[in-house]
């Protein structure tokens, strides 16, 4: 029998930065994985391994574009070369969370968690039995595979097999027109293949502020489920929602108050980022008593071209609620460093309350928009108004200075609009 101040279900974003943490305050911690390589599907076979696909092809696609003032003859895509960098990446990745809970003295168990009772969890391969004083839920999601898609793994796939297609399609179809489908798309069309976007509802990323069918492979993207499976929550007095998430207040515990949980099997976005601040908070709320998230300072950004990013409250959010705002927007063709950079497609749109004047919401499309957006989270957790935003200083010439007029417009007027 293993005893724990901290047993953490999951080794995920969530659940591996909530050990960390939950180490830093001083408490003896446990983590079950049922993977050999730490991370969970962010850094294995979803954030990371996507966005080394990303960059690179982002690349490739800007020289078969045509770059600016040279000539490039000859392009190859060594296919074999861009997949072999992603998994080194990831490998590096994993082996850092490693290293981190070898220097915090976190002990690892690898297999799959079930409880046996509100304090007890076994861990199914190695029958080892695990207590704590606080059990932390952080299993995070799967994909949905809807009912009448037969995944095969080859032509019919999800996103784990679409990272590490050994070709690229002639002709690729993705079923589902959120996050996962549209930067996985974006990748294989910069390769080469012609996609085509299906999606259920009228446009698509439907959750951000306000498109036959013979193919080489289908990649169904349609979103993710909870992943509680086989965990025994019944053994622990837990129930899921009609939904399959657990229920949790807002210090992130359950109905058994030394049970928590966090990420993608509670409510809100399956962000990896939501789920690490949600660890953060759990722990401390443990150790301490008290812990603070603003949900409407967590971004979320899909890293398509041109990015596509929003914090806080949408326009229809603001409208449905009654809230009175006002609009300030500044188009990336006004930008002295956009023009440079030859990236005049897209604006950034603060939105900020009418009386107030407080920031409630910023989003925006357009290239890097995503790392433009980190300040106006910043500016949301601390709940600055737009004339605090637009007079302060900005470097020039810079993609920030977007935000910064668009600040301004929401005040009073842009300068250089």
């Amino acid at each position: 029998m293993y005893s724990y101040d901290l047993l953490v279900i999951g080794a995920g974003p969530g659940g591996y930065v909530a050990a960390i943490r939950a180490a830093q305050l001083g408490m003896k911690v446990g983590v079950v994985e049922k993977e050999k390589a730490l991370g969970g599907t962010c850094l294995r076979v979803g954030c990371i391994p996507s966005k080394a696909l990303l960059e690179t092809t982002e690349r490739i696609y800007e020289v078969k574009k045509g770059l600016i003032g040279a000539r490039v003859q000859g392009l190859e895509v060594d296919l074999p070369a861009l997949l072999a960098h992603k998994d080194k990446v990831v490998q590096a990745n994993t082996q850092g969370i490693e290293f981190l809970f070898k220097k915090n003295g976190i002990a690892r168990h690898q297999g799959t968690a079930r409880f046996l009772s509100e304090r007890k969890v076994l861990v199914e391969e190695t029958g080892e039995e695990l207590e704590a004083r606080f059990i932390l839920i952080a299993t995070g999601s799967a994909p949905l595979i809807p009912p009448w898609a037969e995944v095969d793994g080859e032509r019919v796939v999800t996103s784990t097999e679409a990272l590490s297609f050994p070709e690229v399609p002639g002709r690729l179809i993705v079923v589902g027109g959120g996050v996962i489908g549209l930067e996985l798309g974006v990748v294989w069309h910069r390769l080469g293949a012609e996609v085509t976007i299906l999606e259920y509802l009228d446009r698509i990323l439907p959750t951000m502020d306000g498109e036959v069918l013979e193919a080489d492979r289908v990649l169904v993207a349609v979103g993710r489920r909870p992943y509680t499976e086989g965990l025994g929550l019944e053994n622990a007095g837990i129930a899921p929602d009609e939904r399959g998430r657990i229920p949790v207040d807002e210090h992130l515990r359950t109905r058994v108050p030394h049970i928590y949980a966090i990420g993608d099997v509670v409510r809100g976005p399956m962000l990896a980022h939501k789920a690490s601040e949600e660890g953060i908070a759990a722990v401390e709320h443990m150790a301490k008593g008290f812990a603070h998230l603003d949900y409407q300072a967590i971004p979320s950004v899909v890293y398509t071209h041109p990015e596509v990013a929003g914090v806080g409250h949408t326009e229809e959010e603001l409208k449905a609620q009654g809230i009175p705002y006002k609009v300030g927007k500044f188009p990336y063709s006004a930008s002295g460093r956009a023009r440079a950079m030859g990236e005049t497609e897209g604006f950034i749109k603060v939105l900020a309350h009418a009386k107030t004047d407080r920031i409630l919401g910023v989003h925006g499309i357009g290239a890097r928009v995503g790392d433009i957006l980190t300040e106006a989270a910043l500016a949301i957790f601390f709940k600055a108004s737009a004339e605090d935003l637009g007079r302060a200083p900005h470097h020039h010439p810079s993609l920030p200075e977007i935000l910064k007029e668009a600040a301004l417009a929401a005040w009073d007027r842009p300068i250089h609009l």
